[in-house]
């Protein structure tokens, strides 16, 4: 049975993972593009995190929090350079 969700769950990870893609391409503004990057980084903790439940291996927890931590810098960086009057629209 936990198989059975495992793999529904990375399904839908990796659906929504193209859907974001395809924002990400498309934009319009550079914004949306980072909003974009944050969702991907977020489907990538998800994904980790079910990857170590299918696994059974704790380990790749400590790298899911990594990634999440190293995502919110980034995206606290990117507002800051928005809020200096970087570029608006790419």
């Amino acid at each position: 049975m936990l198989s059975v969700i495992v793999t529904f769950t990375f399904a839908v990870l990796m659906a929504s993972l193209i859907l974001t893609f395809a924002r990400l391409v498309k934009g319009p503004t550079l914004p949306d593009r980072v909003v974009a990057l944050e969702l991907i980084a977020a489907i990538v903790v998800g994904i980790i995190g079910t990857y170590a439940i299918a696994t059974g291996v704790p380990d790749f927890l400590d790298v899911a929090i990594v990634m999440a931590l190293m995502a919110f810098l980034a995206a606290v960086g990117f507002a800051r350079y928005l809020e200096k009057g970087g570029l608006r629209d790419v």
